[in-house]
């Protein structure tokens, strides 16, 4: 079992990331959960998703506690948050950033497992016109994770989008061009 928690402020789309990753997951025959920790929830305010991925069936129903990758869809919750606490080493940790990769380290209280990162402003604002960080966060945490091939996400998201997007479709190209730019620029420190 793969187990993810999201950390985003309100209104940045990490619950809906958690939650569109859970039904590519469960279109590729996996057994998912995806779910927020509800809080006095509002715009800007740091919030928690989570999602558990696995070939068998879940029995476990609670906050994940040791999560084997963590997502961070602003990195001002690095300040906030400890986004490492219980996150195994063995994992990893994609941060969506500028920031150099001294001080994204520095900030993540001498976590030792892989740490990635990706400029999701940068690909949203070239892709889509305005800041949605959340789907390139989702391409990035699809890639480093492998919970799926590039090509199955692509093609589910593709269907999810269109029926998603159905009054909308000026921006499924958009939405797509952002994971495919994600999928490549997601990068290792």
């Amino acid at each position: 079992m793969i187990e993810i928690r999201w950390h985003g402020r309100g209104g940045q789309g990490a619950k809906t990331a958690s939650l569109l990753l859970a039904d590519a997951a469960f279109n590729t025959g996996k057994y998912i959960q995806g779910f927020p920790e509800y809080g006095p929830e509002r715009m800007g305010a740091p919030i928690t998703a989570y999602n558990r991925i696995s070939d068998t069936p879940i029995t476990v129903h609670s906050n994940i506690y040791e999560p084997d990758y963590v997502v961070v869809v602003d990195d001002t919750l690095l300040d906030a948050v400890d986004v490492t606490a219980g996150l195994k080493t063995s994992g990893a940790i994609v941060i969506n950033t500028t920031k150099e990769p001294d001080e994204v380290k520095s900030k993540l209280k001498e976590y030792k497992g892989e740490i990635y990162i990706i400029d999701a402003r940068k690909i949203s604002m070239e892709t889509l016109g305005k800041y949605f960080p959340n789907t390139p966060m989702l391409a990035a945490i699809v890639k480093v994770s492998k919970i799926m091939t590039d090509e199955e996400f692509l093609s589910d998201m593709d269907g999810s989008f269109k029926h998603k997007f159905a009054k909308k479709p000026e921006v499924i190209e958009g939405n797509m061009n952002a994971l495919k730019m994600a999928l490549s620029q997601i990068k290792k420190l």
